[in-house]
């Protein structure tokens, strides 16, 4: 595999893409990324560079680029048709896969995006309960809407959690319906429910925030607290869903909420994601079961659409083969703790935070249990560590390790070959 020593900012696709999209990007990634194929663990830039790929896509690409069971499902399906807007049978099939997989699942709903699904996830909490706020943790993730987008990232935080938008464009009036927590601070919590109980229609948090895993008890008591005052838990599992087990989060840490919402990897790459939980809450996207006061009025032009359902299906037959997730975690294990060993063996003040499935390094010493811990570590110098290893054919996103089932032992052995040489870097002073 070629050793990457730049990324050329002057080339043809680049000039145009600056001139067509909005800093010449589709979103998140820099302009001069210009990716042109994936095939198991490796992506190839327009130039025929390669990269081990901890990317995947942004998480969605968990068994690899190009698998040929998901690649064989959708060239079958193509010929038939790509969207209907109405009922399918791989739709309705892959609905069944996740009723039987994850714990909280008793009906499923169909969208496009993971910003849909935890939209409708809190949409169904505040018509279930028939109140508006939600509770949520400073520094979570949960999609793109207006109020997702309230306490994601608070550049000064202040001396405690409180609401502040993350966006232009949303009305002030938003943060007055969300109310903010911190994560793995369940005294804090139960305080904060307690308080507010009778307003609150859900709580909504990632089981594991960012690179952020739970303490101890932290969701068990979660559980607790929001099932005394019967207030809907919801798991945003749009990352975690199918990466850290076949069920989920839920199933790893042994926590069941009241609903979910899942994306990424349930549509083998393909734009789907869906709410799924408690039949009783559920219900309300039922016109025929609801009141027009209780219904939730839902609908998506390619919701549940047959080529996105059978890549879908196609990734859960393949992670449902023995051993699966043994493997990625036995090679995110064997990651972890290597990295751990050469940042100590170097002297950096830094730590590797995460799960196996999904990790990353933070460039401080100071233990990380929450958003504002992660503002404590050194962003300049992550940067630069990123910015070597991509020269070195490492893509990954801005603080995330996706590792994938495709990922092989030389894949493993190059990562850690680039992360020799970019700490070198590092401790050189570049």
């Amino acid at each position: 595999m070629n050793i990457q020593t730049q990324i050329d900012p002057t080339n043809e696709l680049v000039e145009q893409a600056k001139r067509v999209l909005p800093g010449g990007s589709f979103g998140n990634m820099p302009a001069e990324v210009i990716l042109k194929e994936g095939k198991g663990g490796r992506i190839y830039d327009e130039a025929g560079k390669e990269y081990v790929d901890f990317l995947l896509g942004s998480g969605p690409m968990f068994i690899g680029h190009a698998h040929p069971d998901v690649t064989a499902a959708v060239q079958a399906q193509l010929p038939l048709g790509t969207t209907f807007f109405g009922n399918n049978r791989h739709g309705i099939a892959l609905a069944e896969a996740i009723v039987d997989a994850v714990p909280c699942a008793e009906q499923v709903r169909f969208v496009c995006s993971g910003t849909e699904a935890d939209l409708y996830a809190m949409r169904a909490a505040r018509a279930f309960r028939k109140r508006d706020k939600i509770l949520k943790f400073e520094g979570g993730y949960h999609g793109m809407s207006d109020y997702a987008l309230v306490s994601l990232a608070p550049k000064n935080p202040g001396n405690f959690p409180r609401g502040s938008l993350d966006s232009a464009g949303i009305p002030k009036s938003v943060v007055d319906e969300m109310v903010v927590a911190a994560f793995n601070d369940i005294e804090m919590v139960e305080s904060l429910i307690e308080e507010q109980k009778d307003e609150l229609a859900g709580v909504i948090v990632e089981p594991f925030q960012r690179l952020i895993p739970p303490k101890p008890g932290f969701l068990q008591a979660l559980r607790a607290v929001t099932a005394k005052h019967g207030i809907p838990l919801i798991f945003d599992e749009v990352v975690t869903g199918f990466r850290f087990a076949y069920g989920g989060a839920q199933e790893y840490y042994g926590v069941t909420p009241d609903l979910c919402t899942l994306g990424k990897i349930v549509g083998g790459g393909f734009a789907l994601a869906a709410i799924a939980g408690r039949a009783d809450i559920m219900k309300h996207f039922d016109r025929l079961a609801m009141t027009d006061e209780d219904f939730i009025f839902q609908v998506g032009t390619l919701s549940g659409n047959p080529v996105a359902a059978v890549a879908g299906l196609a990734t859960m037959q393949v992670l449902k083969q023995p051993g699966t997730y043994d493997k990625v975690f036995e090679a995110g294990r064997q990651l972890m703790g290597t990295l751990t060993e050469l940042i100590q063996k170097a002297g950096l003040k830094a730590q590797v935070v995460g799960e196996p499935p999904l990790f990353d390094i933070v460039f401080t010493d100071h233990p990380i249990k929450d958003y504002r811990d992660t503002l404590k570590g050194d962003a300049a110098m992550l940067k630069r560590f990123n910015q070597h290893l991509r020269a070195r054919g490492i893509m990954k996103g801005e603080s995330k390790y996706y590792v994938s089932v495709a990922h092989t032992r030389a894949d493993l052995d190059h990562t850690i070959g680039a992360w020799k040489e970019a700490i070198d870097e590092l401790k050189a002073g570049r």
